[in-house]
């Protein structure tokens, strides 16, 4: 599958073009940059991958089956509208539209074109956190009762300034959807916003959300990027004991330090032994070796939904419910109550 990426950003350049390139059965088709400098980055990176001014340029170029859309939040539902219009599967970056009804709109689009929408939520491919699922899934916590997720990043220039923007649509997307994976649909949320005024207009640079899940687990989610502290934390509590992880994003820095997975797919995305996790039980204390963090994934799974016919990783609709809740959490936030999800795409007290 030809993929074109649109947009070369931190999202295009880090998270989206070396995950395309390690992926069985994708290639790295095209990117859209514009400014002289972006260009001048992808094409140092990519240097036998076209680079169009515009998205449009690049359907009518024809060298694409697929695109990821990863500009800035407020562009990205004309740009998805448009790939969809030209035939093409979609992948959208998060948030991948304004609200949970903006992204029914979407889903509505894809499925009347009879192409695929994906939502990118990478971060349920992090190696934390498939470690975590792996110790669910294998019955050693028994009961799960509450789960707790920390993401504080030392990252103020990254911070998306305005109302379009802020940390609770861009951190909050990850662990909201994450817990999600983890313990099923959200009923009740709860949530408290920090607020920063920039040049652009007040900005959410922070915040802490309780989730009441249907199961009747219950999780705690919170991050921060004006605070001037990495750190990311998991603590999974059950009946038969607690698992908790510190790690250091393995992907992400080896990312950032120029490696890509392309070059050591079986050794990619292990975090390292001084950071593996710990679980509690009454047998006492166990590391638990880290699984591997593999984002390619994501684009492997997407291109198999393409070939066969069925569900991409994170559909349209579970990114709608993503939404839903963060739609929930600024509401619970502004009214100081908890909100109680009714329905799809709706809120209410």
């Amino acid at each position: 599958m030809r993929i074109g990426v649109v947009g070369y950003g931190t999202g295009g350049q880090h998270f989206h073009t070396p995950f395309i390139a390690a992926a069985k059965g994708c290639t790295l088709a095209g990117i859209v940059a514009r400014a002289p400098d972006t260009i001048a980055r992808a094409r140092a990176d990519w240097p036998d991958t076209p680079i169009f001014a515009s998205l449009t340029a690049m359907i009518a170029a024809g060298v694409c089956d697929a695109v990821t859309i990863t500009t800035p939040p407020q562009t990205r539902r004309a740009l998805v509208l448009e790939a969809i219009a030209a035939g093409l599967h979609v992948v959208a970056d998060k948030p991948f539209a304004p609200d949970a009804a903006g992204a029914m709109e979407l889903d509505r689009a894809a499925k009347s074109k009879g192409v695929v929408l994906g939502v990118y939520q990478n971060r349920r491919f992090d190696a934390d956190l498939q470690t975590l699922r792996k110790v669910i899934m294998d019955g050693r916590l028994g009961k799960i009762w509450r789960i707790e997720s920390r993401m504080d990043q030392d990252g103020a220039h990254t911070l998306e300034p305005g109302p379009t923007g802020g940390l609770l649509r861009d951190i909050g997307s990850h662990v909201v959807d994450q817990m999600i994976f983890l313990l099923g649909p959200v009923a009740v949320v709860d949530a408290q916003l920090d607020f920063v005024n920039l040049p652009q207009g007040r900005t959410d640079a922070s915040f802490t959300i309780t989730l009441r899940h249907e199961s009747g687990a219950h999780s705690h989610v919170s991050a921060s990027k004006l605070n001037h502290i990495d750190a990311r934390e998991l603590r999974a509590y059950g009946d038969l004991g607690v698992y908790v992880s510190s790690t250091t994003d393995v992907q992400a820095q080896d990312i950032f330090a120029g490696k890509r997975p392309v070059n050591d797919l079986a050794g990619w995305g292990y975090e390292p032994e001084a950071h593996w996790g710990t679980l509690y039980t009454q047998s006492g204390a166990v590391a638990v070796p880290s699984e591997q963090g593999r984002y390619h994934d994501y684009y492997e799974a997407f291109e198999q939904a393409v070939r066969t016919g069925t569900a991409p990783p994170v559909t349209a609709a579970e990114g709608a419910r993503t939404l839903a809740v963060l739609d929930a959490a600024a509401q619970s936030a502004a009214e100081g109550r908890s909100i109680q999800l009714l329905y799809e795409g709706h809120a209410d007290g």
